[in-house]
């Protein structure tokens, strides 16, 4: 579970709510119109900027913002199969790889392995894992896009809908009626609530999202790399203590420590 996504909306949403409740009430902050704009004016802009295929994945990105997806990028687990890898590649061969290639769940993982059992040369191996890479980032590179583009959008249509009911207040505004001063107030408050809207769907809700879509990105990137350089060590007979440090070089000093401690307990 991504605990910090998690709370932090809950704790953003929750301020405003207190915010609201302590100076107002909340039915004071709802309005149907200025939802229908603000929202439906930001989504059917994204669904008009992004081809229908990508626009569909934002229901696939929730179990990766809440951290339950299938696929867990940690990188300690990838260098040590790398060096498990490289140690049974020493005593066996490279073709004995062929043999765990099952046990892996990744498919890159699994590719990278059968490029090197399939004895295809060193520049090739890496040329074509490295164009994977960079169509895996394509990809996900849209992903984020699409909601900072979301993040961009939702301020705007927050004005349209404060033009139109400022619009709309200024056309019917009669200050020689009974009450009209407090009616074109509360024409104000209604015609301001779309900026809130806005401001809200871009700032706690689009802007997060894509963040943590960068971050899940990068992670999983970093385990990538991991595999390319672990591969091609493995590849050149290079020891497989060396390919332990060096691969340990793509972590933190605190991850470092960290593994080593748990690798002192056991």
């Amino acid at each position: 579970m991504n605990i910090s996504f998690v709370i932090g909306l809950a704790v953003a949403f929750g301020l405003v709510v207190w915010g609201i409740l302590d100076s107002g009430d909340l039915m004071s902050f709802w309005d149907m119109a200025s939802v229908i704009i603000t929202i439906g004016g930001t989504l059917a802009t994204l669904f008009a900027s992004f081809p229908l295929r990508d626009f569909l994945k934002m229901f696939q990105h929730f179990p990766i913002l809440l951290g339950l997806g299938k696929q867990k990028w940690d990188p300690i687990y990838y260098i040590d199969t790398m060096t498990d890898l490289s140690q049974e590649a020493r005593k066996k061969g490279l073709l004995a790889l062929e043999d765990r290639v099952a046990e892996f769940e990744d498919p890159f993982l699994r590719d990278s392995v059968m490029l090197i059992v399939d004895a295809m040369e060193p520049d090739k191996v890496r040329d074509q894992l490295d164009n994977e890479i960079g169509n895996i980032e394509a990809r996900h590179s849209t992903c984020w896009n699409l909601y900072d583009k979301g993040a961009a959008l939702a301020p705007g249509f927050g004005m349209i809908g404060t033009l139109i009911g400022l619009i709309n207040m200024l056309a019917g505004m009669d200050f020689e009626e009974e009450g009209g001063a407090q009616t074109l107030a509360a024409n104000m408050a209604i015609a301001l609530i779309t900026t809130f809207y806005g401001s809200m769907l871009a700032n706690v809700v689009f802007m997060p999202i894509a963040n943590q879509l960068r971050i899940a990105h990068n992670e999983e990137m970093l385990c990538k790399e991991i595999i390319i350089e672990g591969i091609i060590s493995i590849q050149a007979g290079e020891n497989p203590r060396h390919i332990n440090e060096k691969l340990m070089g793509y972590l933190t000093r605190r991850q470092r420590e960290q593994h080593a401690a748990k690798q002192g307990v056991e």
